[in-house]
Parts: C-alpha cells; sequence; structure tokens
C-alpha cells in the first residue's frame, strides 16, 4: 500500500458522517422560511408533528421518538407552553411521569402547517420515488 493510500480513508469525501451531516443542516436550513410563517422552530415543529399524530404522550417517550434527552426537549416544550400549542401535566397514576398533550390551539396550527411538506418537497432535487427510498435507508440507519 502506499503511503498517499494509506490515509485515503480519512479524506472527507470518504466520510459517510459528513454526507449526513451537511444534507441535514441543508434541510433544516430549508424548512425556516415555512416554520417562521408559523413561529416555530424546527425541533418545535418536531415536537409538534409528535402531539398532532399521538394527542397525548409522556415527554420520556417524545424524547425516544425525536432522539432527544429531556434537558433540550424541557426548555422546548415550555416554550410550546407559553404560546399555548401545548399542556404539560403530571400522570394522574404516576406523578414521575410528565406527559404533554396538543392544546385546540395547537390543533390550529396543524390546519396552517398543513403546506410545509409540500414546500420543502419543492425545494429537493428528488422525485417522490428518491425521497421515499433516502427515507427507508436514513430509518434503517436508525435501527427502525
Amino acid at each position: 500500500m502506499s503511503r498517499d493510500n494509506k490515509y485515503d480513508r480519512l479524506k472527507l469525501e470518504n466520510q459517510l458522517c459528513f454526507p449526513l451531516y451537511a444534507a441535514s443542516k441543508e434541510i433544516v436550513s430549508r424548512y425556516k422560511p415555512a416554520l417562521d410563517e408559523l413561529d416555530l422552530t424546527y425541533t418545535q415543529y418536531l415536537a409538534m408533528l409528535v402531539l398532532w399524530e399521538h394527542g397525548t404522550i409522556s415527554v420520556k417517550d417524545m424524547g425516544k421518538l425525536l432522539y432527544l434527552d429531556s434537558g433540550t426537549l424541557t426548555p422546548l416544550l415550555k416554550k410550546l407552553e407559553q404560546k399555548g400549542y401545548v399542556e404539560r401535566r403530571r400522570d394522574s397514576s404516576d406523578e414521575r411521569v410528565l406527559n404533554v398533550s396538543v392544546t385546540e390551539t395547537g390543533l390550529g396550527l396543524r390546519e396552517k402547517a398543513l403546506g410545509v411538506p409540500d414546500k420543502i418537497a419543492c425545494t429537493l432535487e428528488l422525485n417522490s420515488e428518491e425521497r421515499a427510498f433516502l427515507c427507508k435507508i436514513l430509518h434503517k440507519l436508525l435501527g427502525e
């Protein structure tokens, strides 16, 4: 093995992590204009997606779904609560469990968010089959 080839695997272009990282940053930046209209950050949007789907969920379970720890999730949920989109309450059967529920105002926001996926899809140079395949591969990487 020549000295030049020894370090090829350390080239940025040969790293799986880099295109994933860069693509993630790029996708999130494309969400910003659409989410600014909703007064949501990207992470708040993800939390609202979970709540629109589940209605009520424990903070612990939400963290698992979003791959976020409670140190990140707690201030995010407090902001959403201040905006009137969610309510946080202790579980009546177990005081250690904190549940989050979407409010009527939060459900109203869902109607405004309906166009977000299409706005993002229009910014990508992927057809629907490519998007579905990429999503499948990424979920596989996450072990889902």
